[in-house]
C-alpha cells in the first residue's frame, strides 16, 4: 500500500494534457504577516474546480477494460464528485456517485453537467460512501475512494512535484487535511526530491481526526461537529494516506470558523481568488497560528478547491466581516417616543458608521409598554473602530444584545 516517488512519477505523465498546471500567486499580506515569502499554490482554478481530478483520473485510467466496463461509483461532498465524473467521461465509463443530503446544488449540476448519474444518500460522506460500497457490491462497479487509494494517492502527489519545480527554494508547504490522500501524495512526493522540506497539514477543529490518531498510531474515529469546510469534514483518515502522513508530514494543526471565513474573505479582497472554506484551510492556518510558521525560506499555502455555493459564500463573508471586526450586528432597546431613533443613529453617524439594516419592532410579549427593539447590521472599519462604536453606545446607555 506504500506509494512510491517512480509512482508519483509515472501518475505525472499520465496526468500531461488532463490537469491543468495551475499559477502560484504571491501574497504581500501573508508574508508581512509571517516574515517570509508566502507563495499561494492556486488549485482552485483547475479543472473541476479542485485537486481531486488528479487522483480521479489516474485511478479510473488504470481500471483494466472489464472494469471500466462495469462503470465507476464513488461518494462525496462535491469536489471529488466533480473529479471522477470528468475523469470518467475523459476515460469512457460511465460514473454514479452518491452525494449526501443537503450537498451544496452548484457541485451537484457540475457533477451532473459532467455527465454522471447522481443519488443522495445521508446527510454525511460517511452515508454516501456506504451507499457507495452497497452499489458496488450490487452491480461491480469500481469504487473510487476519494483519498484511501495508492492511485488516488500518487495522482495528488503531483501536486507537490509541480510546487517543487514553480518554488523550488520553497522551504514550507501547508495543505488543507480531510482524509489525507492529497496531503500524503504532497508530503511524499516532495520530501522525496526535498527532504528538507518542512510539510503541515490543516484541519477545522470541528472535524479533526489527524492529531489523535497520530498520537495512537493508528487511524481513529472523531465525533464531528458542523463545519462550513465540508470538503475536508471526514471522521477517520484513510488507511493509505495515514500511513503516509504518519512518516512524512511534520505536523498537522487545526483551525477554527472564524479563522476559516477571515481566510477566505482575505483570499477575495488580497488575492482575487474565490475559494472554498476548505481551500481556504492553509491560510487560515497562518493567520491563526502565524507563530508556528515563522522560519527561513517561501512558504506554500495550497488553496484546493474553489467550489463554494454562492449563497454559503454571502454567509461566509458576513462571517468574516464580523470576524475581522468589520461587521456588527446588534439589537438595543430604546424608549418608545418620537426621536429615540434618531438618536441611536445619531450617535452611529458621529462614530462614521454605515448602518446596513434597521428592523424596528414594536409588538413583542418581551417589550414593556413604553420600549421598542431595534436590530441594526452596521459596518466598522476593523476591530480598534468596531471596539469604539460599542463602547459609545454603551457609554449613552444603550445595552446591546448581538446577533
Amino acid at each position: 500500500m506504500t506509494v512510491t516517488l517512480a509512482e508519483v512519477r509515472a501518475a505525472e505523465a499520465m496526468l500531461a494534457g488532463i490537469a491543468s498546471r495551475t499559477p502560484v500567486q504571491g501574497s504581500r499580506p501573508l508574508s508581512d504577516l509571517l516574515g517570509r515569502r508566502v507563495v499561494l499554490k492556486c488549485e482552485n482554478l483547475q479543472r473541476a474546480g479542485s485537486f481531486k481530478i488528479r487522483g480521479a483520473y489516474v485511478r479510473i485510467a488504470r481500471l483494466r477494460p472489464e472494469e471500466r466496463a462495469r462503470g465507476v461509483v464513488a461518494a462525496s461532498a462535491g469536489n471529488h464528485a466533480q473529479g471522477v465524473a470528468l475523469a470518467a467521461s475523459l476515460v469512457g465509463t460511465r460514473a454514479k456517485v452518491y452525494m449526501p443530503e443537503g450537498a451544496p446544488l452548484p457541485k451537484l449540476e457540475a457533477t451532473l453537467a459532467y455527465g454522471a448519474e447522481v443519488e443522495t444518500a445521508g446527510t454525511s460522506v460517511e452515508s454516501a460512501l456506504e451507499a457507495a460500497h452497497a452499489y458496488a457490491e450490487r452491480t461491480g462497479a469500481v469504487l473510487i475512494h476519494p483519498f484511501d487509494h495508492p492511485d488516488v494517492v500518487a495522482g495528488q502527489g503531483t501536486l507537490g512535484l509541480e510546487i517543487l519545480e514553480q518554488v523550488p527554494e520553497a522551504t514550507t508547504i501547508v495543505v488543507p487535511v480531510g482524509g489525507g490522500g492529497l496531503v500524503a501524495g504532497i508530503a511524499l512526493a516532495a520530501r522525496a526530491v526535498r527532504p528538507d522540506v518542512r510539510v503541515v497539514g490543516v484541519q477545522a477543529e470541528h472535524v479533526a481526526a489527524y492529531p489523535p490518531s497520530l498520537a495512537q498510531g493508528t487511524p481513529t474515529s472523531v465525533e464531528g461537529r458542523r463545519t462550513m469546510a465540508d470538503g475536508i469534514a471526514v471522521s477517520r483518515p484513510g488507511d493509505v494516506p495515514f500511513e503516509q502522513v504518519a512518516r512524512w508530514v511534520d505536523d498537522v494543526v487545526t483551525v477554527g470558523e472564524e479563522s476559516l471565513s477571515r481566510a477566505l474573505l482575505m483570499m477575495l479582497e488580497r488575492a482575487k481568488q474565490v475559494v472554498e472554506p476548505a481551500g481556504a484551510a492553509a491560510v487560515a492556518a497562518l493567520m491563526e497560528h502565524p507563530g508556528q510558521f515563522a522560519g527561513e525560506g517561501p512558504l506554500v499555502a495550497v488553496l484546493s478547491g474553489g467550489n463554494i455555493d454562492p449563497l454559503l459564500l454571502m454567509r461566509v463573508v458576513r462571517h468574516g466581516l464580523a470576524a475581522a471586526g468589520r461587521f456588527l450586528s446588534f439589537s438595543a432597546r430604546i424608549p418608545d417616543r418620537p426621536g429615540a431613533l434618531e438618536e441611536l443613529l445619531r450617535v452611529l453617524a458621529q462614530m462614521e458608521v454605515n448602518v446596513l439594516d434597521v428592523v424596528h419592532e414594536r409588538t413583542s410579549a418581551t417589550l414593556g409598554v413604553d420600549e421598542v427593539e431595534v436590530a441594526l447590521s452596521v459596518e466598522a472599519r476593523g476591530p480598534e473602530h468596531r471596539a469604539r462604536v460599542e463602547e459609545a453606545l454603551r457609554t449613552r446607555g444603550y445595552v446591546l444584545h448581538y446577533r
